[in-house]
């Protein structure tokens, strides 16, 4: 074990090292030289303390205004109130009986403060800070080393406050800086200017200027860089490795009866795209292809083409779809494109037929019996279902393709569990409407080829988005129920989507309840606020599809005819449901977020989405693209409480200004945050990059991928650089190793 691997007891003792260990996950003293500062102070430059948010642990450089210790009435007791300023703004420290810190905190002292933000008559305050006086305690080892240079400030916790953190950063930078290794090949690091990790690590903690500090973070950034792309370099050399049948398309076969029955033309972008998955499909390596495009833009079709194309070649398809609606939803279309090619063995079908299943959790014994066994001996050359296609019963004579659809929605170990059925590994075609930006798909997706869908097909009509400010303007409310009235007197349907489902009361029947659950899990509806709730404790509950469809039914939409669909409907019901919407006996359907994705109704051309401001944008993106599916121009209306100047009505405005989903995909990037680009969860708080920003380093991105393509090339098992391989190895921990090989 290196010294960068030793436990931090041996560093910080026992207890600063379970404090460490507990609210930082800092383990090692590897990991406490790599957490590296969020920002930095200059000695004598204050905090801007209009910037802090509520709930948020803070460490603030400040100067003491003003001390008042106020005795408490008809009790023992006192209450100690430090008032501190930025000269602009003004904080609140308060310390219950604690008077005898008036002696140390004085009026004019200049001193690091941290602690939980909270909010007591309407004004900012800290409860009980951690602090460090930096005038009077010049003679401390805290003060001497904050001193002529830029102070750090580190993310950090209630238990240990930022200054706590650098002394102990400091304690490891002195003993063990010595034992950094050099995972960056020396040629690289010429080639591009990169100073030494050891020297980027004593700089990006003890910087004497900003100079300092952006060396430091040029060269932490390429590490973060270089060693992601290495691995992800790595798993797609591992994957061209490997044997896979090829699936070329035959001649006179099934696709091309397909493509002569089509009612209208490919776009550009279509043929573009298949004919490299055609080419992909041809080789006898497994294809590795993400197919991304805008709502609308035909990628299903293009999947479709590629699935009948491994039929013509004598394999399977699957198709994995999300949502057991948006599973028969795809299953219905697919069948009613094909006509009598899905009728393979079936009086009518034609020459050129196969069989099209559907495996859902909540089928019939008999339906489910006969879809397994069409599958297993091969009857069935296209399976169509949620992850019950998964489930170890299921088997295939000859799987040839995976094609997943809304991959972010889908567990890596299942995704990989429907490709373990194959003989051979099968070709796999991940599909996604939410548009990702280039160097995010370098990073998340960089050990697949990347094909873009941006063409929408003719006959698609225009969009338009609007937000509704229900309340400062309740008329903009009653005008939009008008609107939905009024398209649906012009023969069209609509929409309504609500952030919850609203019968969340547990069923009486043991049993109903568990089939309820199973039923909402297939469809993964997670709702609530999923993007714009923090901190609103105030706010009411989201609205529900149940109570706003009564609401409805008696109120603004009398008359009408109105269904509600969710996850929590009976299977099917959901599907008597969707065929009835389809068909237009149904004018208005309110529903959760199942509809987000494949549903499609040429007919509907509104859309009204409740509480908007609890969607991610790029969710409300794709909601939106449920509409306008047809001739007729679509309308879009978020509507929202949130007052006109908050950031969440700023998100609003955002996806109301423009329909371009790339630009979208940006904005909501930069509002969740990048998330753990090798963890299956794409986003949150917790990211394995600390310096690194998919974003906004496209140049140190793409320099890095082709240096590690190279790299790997000429050296696969990095048995060359032993550094490299090792910070390959703390990169990839147990459970990223298992994501990478399991692609």
């Amino acid at each position: 074990m290196g010294a960068l691997d030793e436990p931090l007891t041996k560093l910080v003792g026992d207890r600063t090292a379970k404090v460490l260990a507990d609210s930082l996950k800092l383990r090692t003293v590897g990991d406490l030289l790599h957490h590296y500062p969020r920002r930095y102070v200059e000695r004598g430059q204050l905090t801007s303390l209009d910037e802090l948010e509520v709930d948020e642990h803070v460490t603030v450089l400040a100067r003491i205004e003003k001390v008042t210790l106020i005795p408490f009435r008809g009790r023992k007791g006192d209450r100690l109130e430090v008032v501190v300023t930025d000269g602009r703004s003004r904080l609140s420290l308060v310390f219950f009986n604690q008077g005898w810190r008036q002696k140390e905190l004085r009026a004019g002292a200049q001193g690091l403060f941290a602690g939980k933000v909270g909010v007591f008559n309407r004004s900012r305050q800290l409860v009980s800070p951690d602090y460090q006086l930096l005038d009077e305690e010049a003679g401390s080892d805290a003060a001497k080393q904050f001193a002529g240079r830029l102070i750090p400030v580190y993310g950090a916790s209630a238990q240990m406050p930022s200054w706590k953190l650098s002394i102990c950063i400091e304690t490891a930078l002195t003993k063990h800086l010595g034992d950094v290794g050099e995972p960056l090949p020396a040629e690289l690091r010429e080639r591009h200017d990169l100073i030494p990790l050891p020297e980027a690590l004593e700089l990006i903690h003890r910087p004497g200027s900003q100079a300092d500090r952006e060396r430091a973070q040029g060269r932490l950034r390429w590490d973060e860089a270089f060693v992601l792309q290495v691995a992800l370099a790595q798993r797609r050399a591992a994957d061209s490795a490997l044997p896979a049948k090829p699936r070329a398309a035959r001649a006179g076969g099934l696709l091309d009866a397909f493509d002569a029955r089509l009612p209208f033309t490919l776009t550009e972008g279509q043929r573009k795209v298949s004919a490299e998955i055609a080419a992909d499909l041809a080789t006898e390596h497994p294809m590795h292809r993400l197919l991304q495009g805008e709502v609308g833009s035909g990628k299903t079709l293009v999947a479709l083409r590629a699935m009948l194309a491994v039929v013509d070649a004598g394999g399977q398809a699957v198709l994995l779809a999300p949502t057991e609606v948006l599973a028969q939803q795809h299953h219905r279309s697919i069948v009613e494109m094909m006509g009598d090619l899905a009728q393979g063995g079936m009086l009518g079908g034609s020459e050129h037929a196969t069989r099209v299943v559907l495996l859902t959790g909540s089928m019939g014994t008999a339906a489910r019996r006969q879809a397994l066994l069409d599958m297993v001996c091969g009857d069935a050359g296209l399976a169509i279902g949620t992850h019950a296609l998964i489930e170890d019963k299921v088997g295939f004579q000859d799987l040839g393709l995976v094609v997943v659809d809304e991959q972010h929605r889908f567990g890596v170990e299942q995704r990989d569990a429907l490709r373990a059925k194959g003989q051979q590994p099968p070709h796999l075609l991940v599909m996604t409407a939410t548009p990702i930006p280039r160097t995010v798909a370098m990073t998340v997706f960089g050990d697949l080829e990347t094909s873009v869908l941006d063409q929408l097909p003719a006959g698609r009509s225009p969009i338009s988005t609007h937000v509704v400010p229900a309340l400062e303007k309740p008329n903009f409310l009653t005008r939009a129920w008008e609107r939905v009235r009024e398209e649906v007197g012009k023969g069209h349907q609509a929409y309504v989507v609500c952030p919850r489902i609203g019968d969340e009361e547990p069923a009486a029947d043991p049993k109903a309840a568990k089939k309820r659950r199973k039923a909402a899990a297939e469809d993964f509806e997670e709702v609530g606020d999923t993007d714009a709730g923090a901190g609103s404790d105030e706010r009411r509950p989201p609205l529900s599809v149940v109570e706003t469809a009564e609401k409805l039914v008696k109120g603004p939409l009398a008359g009408l005819r109105v269904e509600i669909l969710h996850g929590r409907l009976a299977p099917d019901a959901k599907d008597d449901v969707m065929r009835r919407f389809a068909a237009g006996e149904v004018d208005v359907l309110v529903a959760t977020t199942v509809i987000e994705v494949g549903v499609n109704v040429p007919n509907s051309t509104v859309m009204v989405i409740m509480d908007a401001d609890r969607f991610g944008v790029s969710q409300l993106h794709q909601l939106r693209g449920r509409v306008g599916r047809g001739s007729a121009a679509g309308l879009c209306l978020l509507v929202s409480d949130m007052p006109a100047a908050s950031p969440a009505r700023a998100r609003l405005d955002a996806v109301a200004g423009t329909l371009d989903g790339f630009e979208l995909s940006r904005i909501d990037l930069e509002q969740r945050r990048e998330g753990d680009v090798l963890g299956q969860a794409q986003s949150g708080v917790k990211s394995s990059l600390k310096v690194l920003s998919v974003l906004e380093d496209e140049e140190v991105i793409l320099t890095a991928r082709t240096e590690a393509t190279r790299l790997v090339a000429e050296d696969p098992e990095l048995a060359a650089h032993p550094e490299l391989r090792t910070a390959l190895e703390s990169l990839l921990d147990e459970d990223r190793a298992a994501y990478m090989e399991k692609g």
